[in-house]
């Protein structure tokens, strides 16, 4: 499985192969294993061991504590990728914006309601489309203004699935 982590503006392909990690095509000897229960992994790298502490954040990205320095990165896969890529969603979020389906698809779920407070990544719609499922997200702080489907309901590429508005002051 190929994917594309951002770390401090730079992005690395990192290709999962079952002969171990490939970094920008330079085969790597690491292997990563979680302390259950704790945020702490320990990241064995070219015969040394390293301690990471990694926090999943609301907006879907990681912070990363590693050797006293602490960094935020993402980590989207190849086909997360292409739907940004297709759907614009690679810029940074300015305002509330409405959550639209990037394909072709049927809703499974709407996970909020009207009137329901979101956040930046916080799931919003499950679609199906070429039989897996899509949980689609909100790019911003909001509230949900109007929702436009339903469960079961088929949904074309762009369509509109939640309005999103700011947030009055008094819940900021």
């Amino acid at each position: 499985m190929k994917y594309f982590v951002t770390v401090e503006n730079r992005t690395f392909e990192v290709d999962l192969t079952p002969d171990g990690p490939v970094i920008d095509g330079e085969p790597v000897c690491a292997d990563l294993a979680h302390v259950e229960g704790t945020d702490l992994r320990s990241l064995l790298m070219d015969g040394s061991s390293v301690r990471v502490m990694a926090k999943r954040t609301a907006g879907g990205a990681w912070d990363l504590h590693v050797g006293g320095r602490r960094f935020t990165t993402e980590a989207v896969d190849e086909r997360a990728l292409a739907i940004r890529e297709m759907t614009g969603l690679g810029a940074a979020a300015v305002g509330p914006r409405p959550v639209r389906a990037p394909m072709p698809g049927l809703v499974v779920k709407v996970e909020v309601e009207e009137g329901s407070p979101v956040e930046p990544g916080q799931g919003v719609v499950i679609i199906e489309a070429m039989k897996m499922e899509n949980e689609l997200k909100a790019e911003s702080r909001g509230i949900v203004s109007r929702v436009h489907v339903s469960a079961g309901e088929p949904v074309e590429k762009d369509q509109i699935l939640i309005d999103l508005a700011a947030r009055p002051p008094e819940e900021e």
